[in-house]
């Protein structure tokens, strides 16, 4: 960051930089009430002034098309310009946005979705051929867009428009969780034939573009015809601190407002005094190292087993996370919808761990672990992991990346890596994660038994017999899978004191998550 607008960005101030992994949460537990932040005294909603959010973000290869959004400074970016059909309330359920209300046939396999009256920002109204070419362009096999996985479902040749605002999905097979395709992460409706999304970029959200550097900052103007209604802001800038430590100290010195992504010291150095106000979302970040599971050492599965043994949860929670955050059970979802919490809670067994190595013939083994101060408590967990193989008999040569480069570079390189993620439900994270055709299947678990399992869940309508497919395929992944998860963080946040309307009890990723059309400055 070089803009000398902000020089607060650039200094490695008073504030060490404790970086790593945070994480998400299920339950807010900000010092307000009715889910928004308690700055000073709450009031009427003020209409006026700009709001400069900083958020780590993508280096000079960011961009403002919203099918590519994969860091959350893009999702944050691209949910201020865009809308999408559903999109997920604090519970993980699929809330209607720019669809005002779904309905199924009695077989599951068509769906008929009526759009709200809502326009874009060049004044075109929002209608069933947008999306249809939404769709259509996130599917497009020769494109790895985000969203791909989620919108398999859907026999996009066969899907039309029934009118001006309403369409007729056509799916390839019953899917009872349709709803949550609509919300899916990355399914943002654009207009028909949009291009120049760096230049010119025109959705339906909150606020229209103004400008925008990559790896710099983006400014967003209030659309007062937003059918939601027009945000408070008059402007919206987004900018971009990679250090914990520049969001922070900018924090502090009044040149940003909002500073996403606290790290768990910064926090308790500053709760309760006065400067600025911090915002808790408790327990629901994923946090994990990713095993390739199609090269050596983790295509065999002693050897993941072994690693899943290695791993001292409580030390890896209280030292990456300084305690803010709970152990993780190597499933991802704790305490959302389908999560198989009837498994036995892994605790470290360094014996087990030797035998299963041996037995693989894998006892010295050696072997790189990519991490990067890319998010709060990725380096510290590194470190600590390291430390815990190696009375396993296992060295870990730990390798620091690119925060710019650093999701790009472990999705298919390396073999050993920090992980995180943000909220979506169970069955998002499987058809993002780990279904073959996933675009970020960052474990390579590709099994084509488990895609038809995933398929099974889909089309079975009784609830219960879906959560035992659901269950049977958690088992699987608990057992071979490729992601140790040793922990959920707390998602931490940073305000100015004069900002309102902040949710304290959204997720990140989730519909009231980095929600500035309804915050405002008191």
């Amino acid at each position: 960051m070089n803009d000398e607008r902000f020089p607060g960005l650039r200094r490695r101030g008073f504030l060490a930089a404790t970086t790593g992994a945070a994480a998400l949460a299920l339950v807010g537990c900000g010092g307000g009430t009715d889910g928004k932040t308690d700055s000073g005294s709450g009031g009427t909603p003020k209409r006026g002034g700009r709001l400069r959010a900083a958020f780590a973000g993508g280096g000079a290869s960011e961009t403002l098309d919203p099918h590519l959004a994969n860091l959350f400074a893009d999702v944050a970016r691209a949910k201020a310009l865009y809308d999408k059909l559903a999109d997920y309330g604090a519970d993980l359920s699929a809330q209607p946005r720019l669809a005002a209300k779904w309905e199924s046939n009695k077989t599951l396999d068509r769906w008929q979705v009526t759009l709200r009256e809502a326009t874009f920002h060049d004044g075109r109204p929002v209608t069933a051929k947008d999306v249809l070419h939404s769709y259509r362009r996130i599917a497009d096999p020769e494109q790895t867009f985000r969203a791909k996985a989620s919108l398999e479902p859907i026999d996009l040749d066969a899907s039309r428009a029934t009118g001006e605002r309403s369409i007729e999905f056509v799916l390839k097979r019953p899917t009872a969780e349709f709803p949550n395709v609509l919300a899916a992460f990355g399914a943002y409706i654009v207009p028909s034939g949009a291009k120049d999304f760096d230049k010119r970029p025109i959705g339906s959200g909150p606020f229209r573009f103004v400008s925008f550097t990559p790896g710099r900052s983006a400014v967003f103007r209030r659309f007062d015809e937003y059918w939601d209604g027009a945000p408070h802001l008059d402007e919206l800038e987004f900018v971009v601190a990679n250090e914990e430590s520049a969001r922070v100290n900018a924090l502090l010195a009044g040149q940003v407002e909002y500073a996403h992504e606290l790290n768990p010291t910064t926090a308790r150095a500053h709760e309760g005094r006065g400067q600025i106000e911090i915002v808790r979302l408790q327990g629901s970040a994923m946090q994990a190292f990713c095993m390739k599971t199609d090269r050596p050492p983790f295509d065999d599965k002693r050897v993941r087993e072994a690693f899943y043994l290695i791993a001292d949860r409580k030390e890896l929670v209280d030292g990456a996370l300084s305690g803010a955050g709970v152990v993780g059970n190597d499933l991802f979802g704790k305490g959302y919808e389908y999560y198989a919490d009837g498994l036995p809670q892994r605790e470290q067994d360094l014996d087990r761990a030797r035998a299963l190595l041996k037995r693989a013939g894998a006892e010295k083994l050696k072997v790189t672990l990519d991490t990067s101060a890319v998010a709060a408590g990725f380096t510290e967990a590194a470190s600590i992991f390291r430390d815990q193989a190696a009375k396993a008999g296992v060295t870990i040569d730990v390798k620091m990346g690119s925060k710019d480069s650093y999701w790009s570079d472990i999705l298919d390189g390396g073999t050993l890596c920090c992980y995180r993620s943000g909220a979506m439900p169970i069955e998002a994270h499987i058809s993002q994660r780990l279904l073959t055709d996933s675009t970020t299947n960052a474990t390579k678990w590709q099994h084509k038994d488990f895609d038809t399992l995933y398929q099974q869940a889909q089309s079975t309508r009784d609830k219960t017999e879906r959560a035992a497919v659901y269950e049977r395929m958690q088992r699987r992944l608990y057992t071979e899978g490729g992601f140790l998860i040793w922990g959920f963080a707390d998602w931490i946040l940073g305000t100015a004191r004069k900002v309102r309307g902040v949710e304290t009890e959204a997720p990140a990723n989730t519909l009231d998550w980095a929600r500035f059309d309804k915050v405002w400055l008191a």
